[in-house]
């Protein structure tokens, strides 16, 4: 790599360099809760120390290492498929203005000033600096957002009858996605919490404020999902050895979650008074719909794995699964995270519905679901994208490739012991966040052993954990130089030749905002129109 080519994707660098910072900081964060529940005495032990971890592991795993890997991700496809980033300089801005934000945030909920157990739910109210903070960290995004625009725009100037290659596409729906979706955080915390929290205003209005949350809340989830996406289409065929199965059906699946993604919110709350069932039906409705294009994904990825087996030789039915290659940290990462995909999907049908909702609302359940999904489908996968792009970002060989490969298993083993378990607890009742599972009595005698074995899952992911981060760091510090491998992508079994309707991104940008005005508008002026009755802030830890 020439200093020219390091300087250009030192942005990407940067950035992916934060991520893993904050996910070190969130991993262990996450080992004090765990041990906390399963009552495991350890320095230092308070109820008002799990509640700051719980906040602060939320805060830096869920936004500050999502966000971070994923504007990273973006820079380098930039760069590569399109070859410019338009507004480097603002780029950088935006690096900084979410340096500074995610520090302020943290740094407010370590001192215990910000517990607020990472929804942005009143009552409970943070310092007025994490919700500025956080406000920092989006627009920070917002202008990563529209470098990736300016840069396509740029692009596309030049290549008029080319189709956008498919790595931007899903990028590009990922923007569009997270646009719409922080419309609604922005409306929650700039225009409520902010105030509220600076003494400008007395009182919030509790339910509004959950409203606009879960219109952000949900639609986050796929603003980390594609992503991790457009590294199983577009990566995980080349690194196995074989073809993209079809580009069209990904350019599909990326439009279809566009256009679904948002509108699903009132299903996170069905126990919520003010909202009329016809509407949470309606969102019912949209949440299973949304479920299609995630399994057009597994489809499509599965089968073009199955065709990297094929071309290496497999004959019968499921031997090709064992032409993979399993050696290989990338893969191992990316195909565990599959696998808990399909777990994570499943938990979320469940969650969907209205009657089994009730049955595992506000449990210990939740904490399983969310850590199969963005714990291991989602993080395992950013985990596996960094072992793939460091050595191409900053032209050094991957450290300890034999504990590189150990890791997603380990990830994989601890997660299988840590969610099984929570599953398991939330079926017998024991409720999400408590500090510690014995409770009083004889009621947390049927969960107890369940957290005991959790914490146990917990302690394997923490040295998962620590081996990541043991890996990025020696590389970064003391990888042997090397010329930086190519950034290859699967080749399409049939190219594609031209753009086609689902590279029409304006029009179907335009198709989801008119969804969500559909799906929020007459229930926000609904609840704005009843006689509202606000709370005060609480800061009970």
């Amino acid at each position: 790599m020439s200093s020219a080519e390091a300087s250009r994707q030192r942005l990407a660098a940067t950035h992916i360099g934060v991520a893993v910072a904050a996910f070190a900081l969130a991993a262990a964060l996450g080992l004090i809760q765990a041990l906390s529940i399963a009552d495991v005495a350890f320095p230092g032990r308070s109820e008002s120390l799990y509640y700051i971890a719980v906040t602060a592991h939320g805060v830096l795993m869920a936004l500050v290492f999502t966000t971070f890997f994923i504007m990273g991700f973006g820079y380098a496809l930039a760069q590569v498929e399109l070859g410019r980033i338009v507004g480097r300089g603002a780029a950088w801005v935006a690096f900084w203005l979410g340096v500074v934000g995610s520090a302020a945030a943290a740094e407010t909920i370590l001192r215990g000033q910000s517990t607020v157990l990472y929804t942005f739910y009143p009552p409970l109210r943070a310092h007025p600096l994490f919700y500025i903070g956080a406000t920092l960290l989006v627009v920070a995004s917002w202008i990563w957002g529209g470098v990736m625009v300016a840069s396509y725009r740029s692009w596309r100037r030049e290549h008029p009858g080319v189709a956008v290659p498919l790595p931007i596409h899903g990028m590009l729906a990922a923007v569009i996605i997270w646009y719409i979706a922080t419309a609604g955080l922005a409306a929650e915390v700039v225009g409520m919490l902010i105030p509220w929290s600076l003494g400008w205003v007395k009182t919030v209005d509790p339910l509004v404020a959950r409203t606009l949350f879960w219109w952000f809340g949900h639609p986050l989830v796929y603003f980390w999902l594609l992503p991790a996406y457009v590294l199983w289409y577009t990566v995980l065929p080349r690194v196995a050895g074989g073809r993209l199965f079809s580009d069209p059906l990904a350019r599909m699946a990326f439009i279809l979650f566009v256009l679904l993604s948002t509108p699903v919110g009132f299903h996170h709350q069905f126990a919520d008074p003010g909202i009329s069932s016809g509407w949470k039906l309606a969102h019912t409705f949209t949440t299973y719909a949304v479920v299609y294009p995630s399994l057009v994904t597994a489809f499509t990825v599965v089968a073009s794995l199955e065709v990297a087996g094929r071309m290496k030789g497999a004959r019968g039915l499921f031997d090709w699964t064992l032409r993979l290659p399993w050696g290989d940290p990338f893969f191992a990462c990316v195909a565990l995270s599959m696998i808990a995909f399909l777990f994570g999907g499943f938990g979320g049908l469940i969650n969907a519905a209205y009657a089994m909702n009730g049955m595992v609302h506000n449990t210990a359940w939740i904490m399983g679901h969310f850590h199969v999904t963005l714990g291991t489908t989602v993080a395992l996968t950013f985990m596996g994208g960094t072992y793939w792009l460091l050595p191409r970002l900053i032209a050094r060989e991957l450290r300890f490739p034999r504990l590189a490969l150990l890791q997603p298993y380990l990830w994989f083993a601890g997660m299988v012991l840590f969610s099984t378990s929570y599953h398991l607890a939330g079926l017998r009742g024991l409720p999400r966040r408590v500090y510690s599972g014995a409770l009083s009595g004889s009621e947390g005698a049927s969960w107890h052993g369940l957290t005991v074995v959790a914490a146990a899952g917990a302690v394997v992911l923490f040295l998962s954990a620590l081996s990541f981060v043991t890996v990025a760091a020696g590389t970064w510090l003391g990888g042997r130089r090397i010329v930086a491998p190519a950034f290859e992508f699967a080749v399409p079994l049939r190219p594609v030749t031209g753009p086609g309707v689902w590279d029409r991104l304006g029009m179907w940008a335009v198709a989801a905002v008119v969804l969500v005005a559909l799906a929020y508008g007459y229930p926000l002026l609904h609840l704005l129109s009843h006689p509202r009755f606000g709370s005060p802030g609480f800061q009970p830890f």
